[in-house]
């Protein structure tokens, strides 16, 4: 194929991947392909997937009827970039390429693809995105639609990628976030940054990095995180000084884990084990459950979640969750404190979650922490933080999170 083609067939392979057979994006390998065609056709995916629902509008104004799905995500992908300003000569060229030579199922298509692509106008303009209707119904509930639709908005655009840094090491050039994490643009090949092969930082959302501050681990401490890896908040807690403790049920995500200890020089114990069957020598100061959820709160970094997801694994990492928090309370000493957090927008998954525990534990405490950079409007009425992919809007936002602070009675 042609240069330039590779990658964007590669990006069609991978929407096809997403919208016909429901994998995540993170099944990508993309073995056998040169590093920059890999990124690319990653990125060109991810930037298609975020303006599926108006390029498709855009393009039915065109098509009778249906084409078969590659097809269409060939011109999805061919209409994105054209909006994102790619020349259309390349584009469109690309675009019939690969339908001519993606065997018979598309091959008698590529006249269909030119003239549909060479219809379009010259200048297009994409409207945000919607969430689809599983997700956005119970949010535009809890939030209300303006809150939503600036949600949406930020979820259209790239993200920027955050890294925590550890004191007293080189970092990169970036933006200081109130929080204390440090915001990059474009950040090229991260192994090449400044302060990568010392240790000192590791990326991490800004809104993923706060459970573990909420925490406040102090040097010494006997501290559990359960669900750890991939280990950014392992790190966090093993930067503190404390003795930690980290669980998860993935070895793969595991062994990630460990090559970010060795790379940062910091120490953990790692246990590979299902939380729920396995069980502790001794009781901890502090435990961090950073637990399992539906990943709602990530949309802006993971878009192809609202397409493989539709809801209906709700009730079950509920469940999970509850289970979860049941188990890890007794395994904190008298007067020990868990921060409980998803990466979700849905209450269910938050602040219903935190009543329910209660209710089922009415000797808990749910504690604030004076957390640098922490709106008060952040703060809800019982005392947990909510985190919206809306906060910080002008600088990139955030991932959504919900976060808690439980103080066991001593």
């Amino acid at each position: 194929m042609a240069e330039g083609v590779v990658a964007r067939a590669t990006a069609v392979a991978i929407l096809d991947g997403v919208l016909g057979e429901g994998r995540m994006l993170s099944d990508f390998s993309g073995e056998g392909l040169a590093p920059a065609d890999r990124a690319r056709a990653l990125r060109l995916a991810e930037t298609t997937l975020r303006h599926i629902e108006p390029a498709d509008k855009l393009l039915d104004k065109h098509l009778r009827k249906a084409p078969p799905l590659t097809v269409r995500n060939t011109l999805r992908l061919a209409v994105v970039e054209r909006a994102q300003g790619a020349p259309a000569h390349g584009v469109v060229n690309a675009a019939v390429e690969i339908t001519r030579k993606g065997g018979k199922r598309t091959a008698h298509l590529a006249g269909l693809v030119n003239a549909v692509l060479r219809a379009l106008p010259e200048t297009i303009v994409l409207p945000v995105q919607k969430l689809p209707r599983w997700l956005r119904q119970p949010l535009v509930h809890a939030y209300g639609r303006d809150i939503v639709t600036a949600i949406e908005a930020v979820q259209a655009q790239e993200p920027p990628l955050d890294l925590t840094l550890r004191e007293g090491f080189p970092a990169p050039e970036g933006d200081l976030l109130p929080t204390g994490s440090l915001r990059l643009r474009n950040p090229g090949q991260l192994s090449t940054l400044p302060g990568y092969a010392d240790g000192g930082w590791w990326v991490q959302d800004a809104a993923a990095a706060l459970p573990a501050q909420l925490l406040q681990p102090m040097p010494g401490e006997r501290i559990l995180d359960l669900c750890a890896a991939p280990g950014g908040k392992t790190l966090q807690l093993a930067a503190s000084g404390a003795d930690v403790t980290a669980v998860d049920i993935s070895a793969p995500r595991m062994t990630r884990l460990q090559a970010n200890l060795a790379r940062t020089g910091l120490t953990a114990t790692l246990v590979t084990a299902d939380a729920l069957h396995w069980q502790p020598e001794a009781p901890f100061d502090a435990v961090l459950l950073d637990a399992p959820c539906s990943a709602t709160g990530t949309i802006r970094r993971h878009p192809d979640l609202p397409f493989v997801k539709d809801g209906s694994d709700l009730p079950a990492l509920t469940a999970l969750q509850s289970q979860l928090i049941d188990r890890a309370l007794t395994w904190l000493k008298p007067g020990g404190r868990l921060v409980f957090s998803t990466c979700s927008l849905l209450p269910e998954e938050g602040e219903a979650q935190l009543a329910a525990t209660l209710t089922r534990h009415p000797s808990l405490t749910v504690e604030r922490a004076d957390l640098p950079g922490i709106h008060p409007d952040w703060w809800t009425p019982d005392g947990a933080l909510r985190l919206r992919p809306d906060h910080w809007a002008e600088r990139g936002g955030m991932d959504g999170f919900f976060l808690a602070r439980l103080r066991k009675p001593g």
